[in-house]
């Protein structure tokens, strides 16, 4: 069996790219959280607290809300024009 890598054992570049990593996947959690707090019930497709939890899985769900989860119909994008125009 394989032994894991610890830090010391990664080079610069593993390193370098571990971080980035992760901080795209706390910006990408960041923001789906922040975006299923503020969008009203009726533009998110199922329940909130659904995608609440599946945004916590790495990368694909938060990636997967922004994809489907959020509802783009002509209804509903006709309510968000006409309020940023007001």
């Amino acid at each position: 069996m394989a032994r894991k890598k610890s830090w010391r054992d990664m080079t610069k570049g593993q390193r370098i790219m571990l971080v980035v990593s992760g901080a795209v996947n706390m910006a990408l959690l960041g923001a789906a959280q922040r975006s299923i707090g503020k969008t009203p019930d009726d533009q998110i497709r199922g329940r909130k607290a659904i995608w609440r939890a599946v945004s916590f899985i790495n990368f694909f769900g938060p990636v997967s809300y922004f994809l489907f989860g959020r509802r783009r119909d002509a209804e509903h994008a006709g309510k968000g024009a006409a309020a940023v125009k007001s």
